[in-house]
Formats: structure tokens, sequence, C-alpha cells
């Protein structure tokens, strides 16, 4: 086989899993009000269909490109695709809630390594700058396709074939990654041994875990409540001992050193807020568009691609923006744009069509978008160039918390909000109590049905009306936060993002310089 072919074979299987992963993320989120209906599941219940997969991803995203190096890319990259597609079966075929949880964990195990190797597998077999430009630049692209496409496609799936479709649909696309990996692609030659910073894995998980579970168990129980309290003092002293092994170890997970760039440091917060807006906004009006307007999986699903389409037009426009104006200035503007698009929300209700909503997301969608690109610009060239490795991988792992975080934030807003507008309701009618618990326990879980020994004066349009109305009231809360956080994001960016490239890698230089004699310097020229 000639050398071109093993390449353009080698790139087909890259993108291929690379598809099959960032599909699955996207088409699932249009999935979660049938998957809600078939398992009965809460609130709750969806918010850790999301994370459960996210969590591992965000724990491992950091350490898994030390697994490639120590124990050959094409080995780690054929596990990780296999774990994937094996846990995609599981899912697929789970007669549960619990079960699917558990699979969407062992697909975020795969997931976290798919990504980094499959980059570094990409920069192995193209050792020319320039070929490797053009390979990686279609790799992205694959990544904006499944972006647009992957809501399309899910809601598809789930009308036709049942949500579990999205699952298996992962089954043949990730044979195929496979069966060209084995033909095609070489081991890495040159191995080495780098430690595993096995003490920092475990704290970083005990933490993220800790804390997810404590906001998502927060629909149910009151923060004083002994479990949160409990969970909430787990969470702190994993931080505290994560940070303490990290400071102390001579090979860390994460490098606390490159966190004293100010402008590096930023970055990674900014992004953490950027997508914790963007990913709960495909949360929770994936549940609005159906649950609340009544529409169907399909429709949902291509009420996103304007949404995302604008997301990826944005990324892809806003290199030439930086270039232009500083990514100080295009960061700040993005953000404010999203923030002040996803307030404007708030005029939204359930009645609300869809052309209004579509507007909306777009713009939100750019503005996002416009803030991705200059963002991970900024974050690599503050770090110094031998740490580009890593300071990539801790910029995709701010990426994933942030994810991670605005599913268990917004969501908990939404239930919280949603149960205690609908409580008011069904008091104001005079319902006994455990009529009201049920009808506002059925809400959490999507379903709006009419309890024998309910008066016969309220109907199920009204019973539906005062769900809607609960509904979009938690809505307005979510966004009114979410509205914030890009806020926020946008402050701290013009306060202490440097504005150029240049500047940005001098500091990088002089906060190396200022290490070596004791600050002094750094000091002098920053008050310059």
């Amino acid at each position: 086989m000639n050398q071109a072919r093993v390449k353009a074979m080698t790139l087909a299987a890259m993108c291929f899993a690379l598809f099959m992963s960032n599909t699955d993320d996207t088409s699932l989120n249009v999935a979660l009000p049938s998957i809600q209906a078939s398992l009965g599941s809460h609130v709750s219940g969806l918010q850790w269909i999301i994370n459960a997969n996210t969590l591992p991803a965000v724990s491992l995203a950091l350490p898994s490109g030390a697994l490639g190096d120590n124990f050959g890319r094409k080995r780690v990259f054929l596990t990780a695709l296999v774990i994937y597609t094996f846990a995609s079966i599981l899912c697929g075929f789970a007669p549960s809630l619990g079960i699917l949880i558990s699979g969407r964990f062992i697909q975020g195990i795969g997931a976290a390594a798919l990504v980094p190797t499959s980059l570094s597998i990409l920069g192995d077999t193209f050792p020319d700058p320039k070929e490797k430009a053009k390979a990686i630049g279609i790799w992205s692209a694959v990544s904006g396709i499944a972006l647009i496409a992957g809501p399309a496609l899910g809601g598809v799936f789930v009308d036709i074939w049942g949500w579990q479709s999205i699952f298996f649909f992962n089954v043949p696309v990730g044979a195929i990654a496979f069966v060209l990996t084995c033909r095609v692609v070489r081991e890495s030659k040159k191995l080495t041994q780098q430690h595993l910073d096995v003490p920092g894995l475990l704290f970083s998980i005990i933490f993220l875990a800790s804390l997810t579970y404590a906001i998502i168990e927060s629909n149910n129980l009151v923060w004083h409540s002994p479990l949160i309290v409990l969970l909430l003092t787990i969470v702190g002293f994993s931080l505290i001992a994560f940070l303490v092994v990290e400071s102390r170890s001579s090979h860390p997970m994460l490098p606390l050193e490159l966190f004293k760039n100010q402008t590096f440091a930023v970055v990674n917060f900014v992004s953490v807020l950027v997508f914790f807006t963007f990913l709960s906004l495909l949360f929770i009006f994936s549940l609005f568009l159906q649950q609340v307007q009544g529409y169907s999986a399909t429709v949902a699903g291509l009420c996103f691609v304007p949404l995302n389409a604008a997301f990826v037009i944005a990324s892809l426009a806003s290199g030439w923006l930086a270039a232009r104006f500083g990514w100080r200035y295009v960061i700040a503007a993005g953000l404010t744009m999203g923030s002040v698009v996803t307030l404007s929300f708030i005029r939204a209700n359930a009645d609300t069509e869809y052309a209004t909503v579509m507007w909306n997301l777009v713009l939100s969608g750019f503005g996002s978008g416009l803030a991705v690109s200059p963002l991970a610009a900024a974050a690599m060239s503050s770090a110094p160039p031998a740490k580009g490795g890593i300071a990539s991988a801790i910029l995709n792992a701010s990426n994933l918390l942030g994810g991670l975080l605005g599913i268990a934030f917004i969501g908990t807003i939404l239930a919280q909000r949603l149960t205690s507008d609908l409580a008011r309701s069904l008091s104001a009618w005079g319902l006994p109590a455990n009529i009201q618990e049920k009808l506002v326990a059925d809400a959490l879980r999507g379903k709006a049905n009419i309890p024998n020994g309910l008066a016969s004066n309220i109907s199920e349009v009204a019973l539906h009306q005062a769900i809607s109305n609960a509904f979009v009231s938690g809505l307005h809360t979510a966004l009114l936060v979410a509205s914030a956080a890009l806020l926020v994001g946008a402050f701290l960016v013009l306060a202490f993002v440097q504005p150029t490239f240049n500047q940005a890698t001098k500091n990088s230089h002089l906060s190396t310089v200022s290490k070596r004699e004791g600050g002094k310097f750094w000091k002098r020229v920053y008050k310059r």
C-alpha cells in the first residue's frame, strides 16, 4: 500500500472516531425527553446521563496523553475505541436508568483518550508541517460537521428507531475506525516512559464526582442536609489534597506553575464559563422545545442546527477578527453579545414562536463561537512552548469542566424553580399535599397525568399550562445565571488578558525570568 493511501486511510480512521464521539454527545440532548419518558427519569437523572460521560472525560483528559506515550498511541487509541463502542452497545440495551448512566460513564473513559491520541497519531503520520496542517484542518472540520449534524441526526433516529438508535449508530462507525486503524496505522516508535500522577488523578476524580453529586442531589435535598454537607466537605478536602499533591509532585498531572501566568489562568477560567453556558443552553432548550412547545425529536433536532452552525461559523471567523483587532476585544465582544442575547431569552414564554427562539439561539451561538478560538490561541500563546501539549490538554479539560458544571448547575436551578412555582400554583387550587407531591414528581419526569380524585374544575389543559409556566419560570432563572456567567467572562478578559500575541508571549517569557530572579524583574516591567 503506497504512502499516500496509508495517510488518507489513517486520516479517515481518526475522523470516523471523532465523528462518532462528537455526534453522540450532540445528538443525546435531543433524545433526553424520549429517554425520560421511557425510563421514568427525574431531571436529575437526565443531568447524570450527560455528566456521567463528562466526569471521567474531564478527569482523564490530562493523563491520557501520557498513556499514549507510555504504551503506544495506536494501542491506546484502539483500546479507547473498543471501550467506547462496547459502552455504546450497553447504553443501547440499557433497561434502566442506572445501567444507562453506567454505560455513559464507561463511554467517558474511552472518549477521554480518543481525541488526544487521534491527534497524536495524525502528528506521527503527517510529519511534514504543511501536510499536518491540512490533515488537522480536515480533522477539525469533521468536529464542526458533527456539532451541526448531531442534533438533526439524533432527532431523526429517535423518532424512527427510538432513543437507543443513537447509541447503536456508534457500533458500525466504531468498527470502521477500528478496522482502518488496525490495517494502516503504525505504532509510535519512540515511546517515552512518562510517570502517571495516580494520586492527583484519584483526588481529581473524588473532587469532581463529589461536587457534581452535591449539585445534582440538591434537586431533592436542601443544601444543609447531612448528605450535601458531607459531599461538600469531601469536595473541600479533595481539592486541597489535589493542590498539595500537584504542588509537590515531580510529575504533576496539572502543572500549577502554568497558572502563574495571568492570561493563561484567566483564559482557562473563561473557557469554563463559555462551555458552562453553551452546553447548558442545549440541555434546557431540548426539554423546552419538546416538553413545553410540543415539537417532535426530529423538529427539535433541526431547531438546533442554526445554533450549532452559527457557533462553528463564528469559530472559523474569529481567527481573522482576532488577528485584525486583537483577541482581547474579539473575546470580550463575543461574550458580551452572548450575554445580552441570552438575557433576552427571558422574554420567551410557552407560546413564543420558533422564529424568535431561533434568532436568539443563532446570535447566542455566534457570540459563544466568536470567543472559543481566540481563547484557545491566547491560552497556547501564553504557555511556554515546551508546555504546549499539557497546556492544550488543560484547555480541553476546562471546556469539559464547563459543560459538566453547566449541566449540573443549570439543570438544578431549572428543577428547583419548576418545583417551587408548580407547588405554588397547585396550593392555590387547594389540592391536598399528597396530590401536589405526585403532580410535581410527574412534572419533573416530563409527565402531566391527571390523578384520581382531582377536582372536576381542574382540567388537563389547566394542569399542562401550570407545568409549562413553571418550566418557563425555571428557564428564565437559569438564563439569568448563564447570562451573568458570560458577562463575568467578558469583564475578566478585558481586565486581565493581554490583547495581542506578542504581549502574551512576552509576558510568558517574563514570568519565567521572574521565577529565576524572585519576581523583581517582572514587577518592574509590569509597572511600565
